[in-house]
């Protein structure tokens, strides 16, 4: 099995270069390459993550501009070689150390898509609106589709890389991460949950996400709720 690590960036010059030292420092029970895409970023990112090209499981892609991260993952994802893909943001929020613990659930065979599930404490939230937005959506997604997820928002999303094509997931930006959970509860496939750690930075510290994107995940989950299933062999828009 391979696993294929897919990490958008953007506007992270001080945390590229540590991010992908951080992933290539862990002992994974199989095979792994790390796919990174620099999203248009303004600043040096680009030049950071650069200086690991040379390295065989490390595979580099550049925008021309920014696109969104759901664009950055769509890149790398068509990149990839992997089995499986998951996603690790260049942010600092989330422990490399955690992801493969992932993949036992897979590597077992008691699940095919599995979520890294956060906890939030006082310690690891920078708001509690963002824990609140962040609960919200996962509401609407267990209402809207009759199921039982902890966290619809995170990172951690592992799955097969035809699985993840098969979904044909549109948003360039973090609606992704909505539209992605839905297609997939839609589809009756409810992901595995593992507890992972969390630390949010702040806004201050360079935090993206805002409340126009949870006012954007529920749309695109009433969309998705509403929306024919589409039949073999005919896309729709």
């Amino acid at each position: 099995m391979l696993l294929s690590i897919l990490v958008p960036v953007f506007n992270e010059e001080r945390l590229a270069a540590g991010t992908l030292k951080e992933l290539l420092a862990v002992e994974f029970p199989c095979e792994t390459e790390i796919v990174a895409v620099d999203d248009g970023s303004r600043d040096r990112s680009w030049e950071a993550l650069q200086t690991f090209e040379d390295n065989a499981r490390v595979r580099l892609i550049r925008h021309d501009r920014n696109r969104g991260k759901g664009a950055a993952i769509r890149t790398a994802v068509k990149a990839a070689h992997g089995d499986y893909v998951v996603v690790f943001d260049a942010d600092g929020e989330y422990d490399a150390a955690d992801l493969p613990r992932l993949l036992i659930p897979v590597l077992e065979g008691k699940a095919e898509v599995v979520y890294g599930s956060r906890s939030f404490g006082s310690h690891s939230a920078y708001s509690f609106w963002y824990v609140m937005g962040n609960k919200g959506i996962t509401l609407a997604a267990n209402i809207l589709f009759n199921s039982y997820i902890s966290d619809l928002e995170t990172c951690y999303k592992l799955l097969p890389r035809s699985m993840y094509l098969d979904m044909n997931i549109r948003s360039g930006g973090f609606g992704m991460e909505a539209e992605l959970t839905a297609k997939l509860l839609k589809k009756g496939i409810r992901p595995y949950e593992v507890p992972i750690s969390y630390t949010a930075r702040s806004r201050e510290e360079g935090k993206k996400i805002t409340w126009t994107d949870g006012v954007q995940a529920l749309w695109l989950l009433g969309r998705e709720r509403v929306r024919r299933s589409r039949r073999p062999g005919i896309e729709r828009g």
